[in-house]
């Protein structure tokens, strides 16, 4: 075993936790992004030089930089990086800004080694220090990032030298990795600009030169980033482009390369003409839900969110609206985490009979909002295809369509009135992170205002128990939690997708869906 980092006790560390890179290994280190490409790129040739144009739905909204939410994955992908970073296809974390780290066998400790060879946009050499403004800065609940309830269990940063950090926690913590592949690493002299969106400053490819609320935003190659001769592309624009159709226009006409936010069968349509393509975000699952604010008199009856649960046709919505790029699911787990349990997923198929007849047991519910973002195509659809399923049982609702940063607001701080329809992620990650982080799921305090002592006891269970432990009763204990208190009502996973012109390639992307342009080019 190689000697543990900073001096500390060789008893103290899990084998399997070790992780060392050599400096044969750099190569692999430098191209964990590369490792991601999207399929069918790697025959193209790389090619340097040239601005990607990109259309998306929405635009940055600075207050939400730690949210995960909007255009910050599109800002997050290309400025900054984090310390690890996960493959698509399994949570066995990988170096970035750090290069090896031992957790310790007991839970509560991980040692980090960061590279020596990173600066910021700035200049400035990032250090151990600005790691722990990282950490500090995201637990701070004014950003409201998913995660800072485990950026807030870190009770102790010691930095022996300056790219050696130790961390120590009030407890176990199962998700840990989960927190350091998703913290930005921010720079501290510049970070009392972020609120206001005047200034981002990283150590990723491409630095954010300038941002034209609600038209676009521009980036520029980083010359001084730490993979030799990468980024490929000079200039990355992105424009803002609310309109499905308008965006479905600008791609066709050529304005952008690529687009985020096109339906799925705008997608699939486009995908069959030689001159564009689709690219799944295979590994960053979404999962739709109808949630439920169990505060509203009528849905506080969990017959009347059974009965929901029992109508909806989800083969339906998975079929027509995402055109089979997703599969039905009863709990949020998507099929490659370890908490998927096809037994449990099945609990609530589709029975019309079973639906009616629990609507007539609770009493027939007052007409229900049922609330959804503009931002995404695929909301009114399927809204639509919800508010059929629920009309056929007895349940009426009025769609009520919301601008997407009043969506944010809405899901952040629970003021959804009645159901409402949305996407969630964070069940691709460590299951534990969702119940103790997402605002749907947060057991302590989530958008549905719903309470249970045990669901709390379960979640945090499962939260405590220490990376690479037996899980697989604590996570069965917590589907059951999700199953019977349903407050929110799963419909499916699906993959979100972008669309491309042909001459796009090596395009990548985290667990989070942010975008990866190291290795990017145009051909």
């Amino acid at each position: 075993m190689t000697p543990p980092l900073g001096g500390l006790d060789r008893r103290h560390f899990l084998r399997a936790a070790l992780v060392t890179l050599g400096a044969g290994a750099l190569t692999a280190c430098e191209s964990a992004v590369g490792q991601q490409r999207a399929a069918g790129d790697d025959n193209a040739a790389p090619v340097r030089g040239g601005t990607l144009k990109i259309g998306s739905p929405v635009d940055l909204v600075p207050a939400n930089l730690l949210t995960n939410t909007g255009a910050t994955p599109l800002v997050n992908g290309l400025v900054y990086e984090t310390l690890l970073r996960y493959p698509h296809d399994r949570l066995e974390p990988a170096a970035s800004l750090a290069k090896s780290w031992q957790l310790a066998a007991d839970g509560l400790s991980l040692e980090l080694e960061l590279r020596d060879d990173v600066a910021f946009h700035s200049g400035r050499p990032f250090a151990a220090a600005d790691v722990e403004f990282s950490l500090r800065t995201y637990a701070d609940p004014k950003w409201s990032g998913q995660l800072k309830s485990t950026a807030a269990a870190i009770t102790e940063f010691t930095a022996p030298t300056p790219h050696r950090l130790v961390l120590r926690f009030a407890h176990p913590l199962g998700n840990i990795f989960d927190l350091l592949d998703t913290v930005p690493i921010l720079d501290r002299e510049s970070a009392e600009q972020l609120p206001t969106g005047a200034k981002y400053v990283g150590t990723g490819p491409f630095r954010l030169v300038e941002r034209d609320p609600n038209t676009r935003i521009v980036f520029e190659r980083n010359e001084h980033y730490r993979i030799p001769e990468r980024p490929y592309l000079d200039r990355v624009e992105v424009l803002v482009i609310p309109d499905s159709q308008a965006l479905l226009n600008s791609l066709r006409s050529g304005r952008v390369a690529l687009a985020n936010g096109l339906n799925y069968r705008d997608t699939e349509n486009l995908s069959r003409t030689a001159a564009f393509k689709t690219i799944n975000l295979d590994g960053a699952e979404l999962q739709m839900y109808v949630g439920a604010n169990v505060s509203n008199p009528a849905l506080a009856d969990v017959r009347l969110r059974r009965a929901v649960a029992y109508a909806l046709d989800r083969e339906r919505v998975v079929a027509e609206v995402f055109r089979g790029v997703g599969y039905p699911l009863n709990l949020p787990w998507p099929r490659s985490s370890p908490a998927f349990d096809q037994a449990r997923n099945t609990r609530y198929a589709r029975d019309v009979a079973k639906a009616r007849a629990l609507v007539a047991a609770a009493g027939k519910p007052p007409v229900l909002p049922l609330s959804y973002g503009t931002d995404v195509g695929a909301y009114q659809a399927v809204a639509q295809i919800v508010q059929a399923n629920l009309a056929e049982v007895g349940i009426e609702v009025t769609l009520d369509p919301t601008e997407p940063s009043v969506a944010v607001k809405k899901l952040i701080g629970g003021q959804y009135p009645g159901l409402w329809l949305a996407d969630h992620s964070w069940a691709q990650f460590v299951p534990s992170t969702l119940t103790v982080s997402a605002y749907p799921f947060n057991a302590r305090k989530n958008s549905s205002h719903y309470e249970s002592a045990a669901y709390v006891g379960a979640a945090d269970t499962a939260w405590r128990i220490p990376p690479g432990a037996d899980v697989a009763r604590a996570y069965g204990a917590l589907s059951d939690q999700l199953l019977d208190g349903l407050f929110l009502i799963e419909i499916c996973a699906k993959l979100q997708q972008f669309a491309a012109a042909r001459r796009v390639h090596g395009v990548a992307w985290t667990k989070r869906r942010e975008l990866l342009l190291t290795e990017a080019f145009l051909a």
